[in-house]
């Protein structure tokens, strides 16, 4: 069902919008701090070779900010479908069938998302509890944790709501444009 992904089409349902916006906010704060990311690393590399002069802590500043980044994308890709879904077998499938299985695919995410959600928190108040730092700037590292666990948490409820999407869907039989099934048909 990847080629749902390009209408980017906001949901109908109020709960869908809300997700959605709040995702939508998320993502472009990822996207931003990509670019910052990106910013940082030429000017990190030029210093480097043209003037012997990096930029202190340059891999561990990138390590850390792009995996919060990629943590706020992620609900948003959801949200989107636009996670890499392995669609060949599928292409000739009714809806129906690509709803099922996309819902089977979201359950295990969920189920994923959650466990990561679990112990990252534990992880954290470990990091926390023995104030372990970046080794090169001595950043503590147990900072992004709740931020991270936040984005996280976040992906798990984007998750149950594509769960109730694809399950709408499938009792429905037919998927929209938006990626939404036809409510009026489950009546």
């Amino acid at each position: 069902m990847a080629e749902k992904a390009s209408s980017h089409v906001r949901p109908t349902s109020k709960m869908g919008r809300i997700l959605y916006s709040i995702a939508r906010i998320l993502a472009i704060f990822g996207g931003t701090l990509l670019f910052i990311l990106a910013i940082l690393t030429t000017v990190s590399v030029v210093g480097r070779s043209f003037f012997q002069s990096p930029i202190p802590g340059d891999f561990e500043l990138i390590s850390i900010g792009t995996g919060v980044a990629i943590f706020a994308i992620l609900p948003y890709c959801q949200m989107v479908r636009g996670n890499v879904i392995v669609d060949f077998f599928m292409t000739r499938a009714p809806d129906r069938a690509k709803a099922f299985f996309d819902m089977i695919g979201t359950i295990l995410y969920t189920g994923i998302a959650a466990l990561l959600t679990w112990r990252m928190i534990f992880g954290g108040m470990e990091m926390y509890q023995y104030s372990e730092k970046s080794m090169t700037i001595n950043f503590p590292r147990w900072t992004t944790f709740p931020v991270s666990i936040l984005f996280l948490g976040f992906l798990a409820l984007v998750c149950l709501y594509t769960i109730s999407r694809s399950y709408n869907e499938m009792r429905a039989g037919k998927i929209d444009e938006d990626g939404s099934a036809d409510i009026e048909a489950l009546k």
